[in-house]
């Protein structure tokens, strides 16, 4: 929707500032929204209590888990957005890759990927049969939640770096070596990727989402030429498909600070930044075609109020009353980041973020 078009006196906060549509002064519509990457869960007592042992993708199969987990931070904090309690990796599990997320690991697969033969362990992916669990969760935290929820899926580059890799990785030198080695197939992979990622985004809005995230938060291990090369193309094609449905979209990588041009060109609505370039700066290499998400760094919610509230509004400081600016951390909620100051920052954006 045009944002000459939109009414700041309804709009959510959050899909007003992905709009970079002002508030009108006096009204709730004028705060600078505020929510969590990871939120849902990582350092919640009620979180721990329910999540229990085993592999996450168990709980996010869970709809009535995985709607308690999704709300919970909406209740505790007061954030402006839902996010979806799921993983990145959900999608390729479901479709029978071979992958499970392991406790205090992350991703690990069987058997990575390879060589072609392995593009057929990549089926097509048919949310309402792979995913189904996803959308009955999205449509429960929709029906209680009371602000936007957010659906995402991983991004090319991230989400190969794991079937690739078969773990986390420091270097990326396996992804980087089929990259450059076999472009042919990489960009096969990244195609079937890109798929499964409009697939599942797709369902997510179908269910309820108001906007959506794609996280290719390792695609800054890469020089912009390559990224542009290997990674764009495909991205580009995620974000335009959600483009047709209308949603507003988010692109986030960490340490991108010299893609974020680049990640803006993709079709992006709002740019995701971590928190080591300043949000002038971001805002200057975009050329102010986005709006901005950021960007605090996540150490300091495990610290002290006094310095998370310096913090905080130096991030808003940085702003400088941009209508576009949706508050954020640079990264995700930490598992010792305290509760207790997630939710005065939330508070202290709301009181003294305007635009």
């Amino acid at each position: 929707m045009p944002a000459s078009f939109l009414d700041a006196t309804t709009l959510p906060a959050l899909l007003r500032a992905a709009h970079q549509q002002p508030g009108i002064p006096g009204t709730p519509g004028n705060r600078v929204p505020v929510w969590f990457m990871r939120q849902a869960g990582r350092s919640l007592p009620e979180y721990k209590e329910v999540r229990g042992e085993g592999t996450i993708l168990n709980v996010i199969a869970d709809t009535d888990r995985a709607t308690e987990i999704t709300l919970q931070p909406v209740r505790r904090y007061g954030v402006d957005a839902a996010i979806l309690y799921s993983d990145i990796v959900t999608p390729v599990w479901a479709v029978g890759f071979g992958i499970d997320i392991t406790p205090g690991v992350g991703p690990e697969c069987e058997e990575p990927f390879s060589s072609a033969a392995d593009l057929q362990r990549l089926r097509p992916l048919e949310a309402s049969e792979d995913l189904p669990f996803q959308a009955e969760t999205i449509r429960n935290v929709v029906a209680q939640a009371g602000v936007p929820l957010i659906g995402f899926a991983g991004g090319p580059f991230t989400l190969a770096s794991y079937l690739v890799e078969g773990k986390p990785s420091r270097t990326y030198t396996k992804v980087k070596a089929l990259m450059f080695g076999q472009p042919d197939l990489w960009h096969k992979l990244s195609d079937v990727l890109a798929d499964i990622a409009i697939a599942t985004l797709t369902a997510q809005v179908e269910a309820g989402a108001s906007m959506v995230q794609l996280f290719d938060s390792w695609a800054g291990a890469l020089r912009p030429e390559h990224y542009t090369e290997y990674v764009l193309p495909h991205s580009t094609k995620i974000l335009a498909a959600m483009g047709e449905l209308g949603v507003p979209r988010t692109h986030f990588g960490i340490n991108s600070g010299e893609l974020l041009g680049l990640m803006a060109d993709a079709g992006a609505d709002v740019v995701g930044v971590d928190w080591r370039t300043p949000l002038s700066i971001a805002r200057a290499r975009t050329g102010g075609r986005v709006a901005l998400q950021g960007n605090l760094d996540p150490a300091i919610t495990t610290g002290t109020w006094a310095v998370a509230q310096t913090e905080t509004l130096r991030v808003l400081a940085d702003n400088d009353g941009h209508p576009g600016h949706i508050f954020n951390l640079g990264h995700g909620v930490m598992p010792e980041s305290d509760p207790g100051v997630l939710k005065q920052i939330v508070e202290l954006v709301h009181e003294e973020g305007s635009c």
